[in-house]
């Protein structure tokens, strides 16, 4: 078939599809190896896979497979897997929905769906497979060793929440793509809502306004915001330095500078 990465893929794949129809590649990206509708005589899979090799999208899509039942049905329904040691690849396969990413532009109807999708999120207990996923990527970019605590937490975190990972249809709702949760403080998806928002064209106060919506943001300590924002700041930078022909990138670093200086924020702290 067309579209599938190889025999072996299929031959993994057979058992849980049959014979595999069509194969649909979505228009935009997945923190995978390979992703596609697969419609097969079995039915229709979202399905996503990665290369069963040691490293970080192995590590990746492991958390996802573990998270899943956690998080629905907030998020699609994992329906089966393929994961063996045995195994070239790992494979997950989701339940198809009919879903559109969230607008979060200046005026869009969508933004007070977007602050329910996270409320909904907090809501989510962190289970025990995820005690030990302390979110540390921000701990690099932190201005101090002080600041550490100030973005450490107990709450189930996405961290990655940007307009396709947002999502509505007909049957409602969704946060998708769940590729890293983590453990750490309830403000840091709001927090990323936040940059999102400045990058599609809000003020740092009209995005603010949207995140105080959320009952994470509201309930945060600002001083920990502030350490936030100074980390995600270089983080974004350093992204942004080494991919510099992706525009996007930069339009993120943009907007954490932006943030970043609405906060008032000392120039010495960065």
């Amino acid at each position: 078939m067309a579209n599938l990465p190889d025999a072996h893929f299929r031959a993994l794949i057979r058992p849980y599809t049959g014979e595999v129809t069509t194969v649909e590649i979505p228009d935009h990206g997945y923190s995978s190896d390979f992703a596609a509708i697969i419609n097969s005589e079995k039915g229709p899979f979202f399905v996503k896979a990665v290369f069963n090799k040691p490293g970080g999208r192995r590590d990746s899509i492991i958390r996802e497979k573990l998270i899943n039942p956690y998080v629905t049905p907030l998020s699609p329904s994992l329906l089966w897997s393929v994961d063996g040691d045995d195994a070239g690849w790992i494979i997950l396969a989701f339940e198809v929905i009919e879903e559109r990413g969230l607008k979060f532009e200046p005026g869009s109807p969508d933004l007070p769906l977007a602050v329910d999708l996270l409320n909904r999120a907090a809501t989510l207990e962190l289970p025990d497979v995820a005690q030990d996923w302390q979110e540390d990527r921000w701990d690099a970019y932190a201005s101090s060793e002080a600041a550490l605590p100030l973005l450490r937490g107990d709450a189930l975190l996405h961290t990655d929440i940007n307009p396709s990972n947002l999502t509505v249809g007909e049957a409602g709702s969704w946060i998708i793509d769940w590729a890293w949760p983590t453990r750490g403080p309830a403000f840091i998806d709001p927090a990323c809502f936040v940059v999102q928002l400045i990058s599609a064209g809000h003020s740092p106060e009209s995005a603010e306004s949207w995140a105080a919506g959320c009952t994470a943001w509201a309930n945060a300590d600002p001083k920990a915001i502030d350490a936030f924002a100074m980390a995600d700041l270089r983080m974004q930078r350093a992204i942004a330095n080494r991919r510099p022909e992706e525009a996007w990138l930069k339009a993120l670093e943009e907007a954490a500078q932006v943030w970043v200086d609405h906060r008032g924020i000392p120039q010495a702290a960065l």
